[in-house]
């Protein structure tokens, strides 16, 4: 959503849509897209959750160029109905929630270059089509998808987009998911970073907790760094259950005036999957993360 330095002061979906202009793209941007994707799909081996891989397939998205949106949303709109529309960076939340609404995904026609393999600022077409579509392409995640659309424009009107972003964050990007016995990824912040990839379910510093709609919607998160908690849902249909088969507006007049929490604390009332060390986020400067 609105976050970052490239954020277009546009009001309308029609304002933010742009050509992806696929012939554009040289022949480094093709490399860097190889290199990121076999890379990313390496690391995600018995790290992802299955219905990621599933989609990956489903889309016939390959390491051998920049995926052609055209010949993409084919795929796409056969699995759920929903298409990847080019932006030319960060958009405004009111066309954000939109689009999502009418199933089109905005995704950035642009690609890092080779030096910012490990991290980007602002979200680009790896981050967006490698990290969130294969999942859109799974009827459930899709639906939930929609739904965190309409519920936008509601948040906008009442005055609650804050506790809608941080549902955002702690599902859509870096959420984790069960497959069975195992915890899974399925966050598109996790999917698309080497780094946290790894730091998520292998370093014993984070916490994993299971997902709870007032603890998410009422703790703060920080865009800087990995994160020192992870929320566990147990499937999309329940997350979508949980979340958006209930009214929002309420609870956003409630929380304004309860305590927030913080990514850092177990509260008494969370279910606790796994207590991380803490080990890699206590170093952190105190200054290092504003909380959102």
């Amino acid at each position: 959503m609105a976050e970052g330095h490239a954020v277009l002061q546009a009001q309308s979906v029609e304002d933010c849509i742009i050509d992806q202009n696929w012939g554009h793209y040289t022949a480094q941007d093709h490399a860097t897209w190889g290199a990121l994707f076999t890379r990313q799909t390496d690391v995600l081996q018995n790290r992802a959750c299955s219905e990621y891989f599933t989609g990956l397939k489903t889309l016939g998205l390959s390491a051998d160029s920049v995926p052609d949106f055209e010949i993409m949303n084919r795929n796409l709109r056969a699995a759920t109905g929903w298409e990847v529309v080019a932006v030319p960076g960060l958009i405004p939340s009111k066309p954000f929630f939109s689009m999502l609404e009418n199933r089109q995904f905005p995704a950035g026609n642009f690609i890092r270059k080779p030096e910012e393999l490990d991290y980007l600022e602002e979200p680009d077409i790896f981050h967006d089509v490698f990290g969130h579509v294969p999942l859109l392409t799974n009827p459930a995640y899709a639906d939930y998808m929609q739904a965190y659309g309409k519920a936008g424009q509601d948040a906008i009107a009442h005055k609650g987009v804050k506790f809608l972003a941080r549902l955002n964050w702690y599902t859509i990007e870096f959420g984790l998911i069960r497959n069975g016995d195992d915890i899974r990824i399925y966050g598109a912040g996790i999917v698309s970073s080497y780094g946290e990839a790894r730091y998520a379910l292998d370093d014993p510093s984070p916490n994993h907790l299971q997902f709870d709609l007032e603890r998410v919607l009422r703790t703060g998160y920080y865009i800087d760094d990995f994160q020192a908690s992870y929320f566990v849902i147990d499937s999309f249909e329940k997350l979508f259950e949980e979340c958006l088969e209930r009214p929002f507006v309420p609870l956003y007049e409630e929380y304004k005036t309860l305590p927030q929490f913080t990514p850092f604390e177990i509260l008494d009332s969370d279910r606790v999957l796994r207590k991380g060390t803490g080990e890699y986020w206590k170093t952190f400067p105190q200054t290092k993360t504003k909380l959102k």
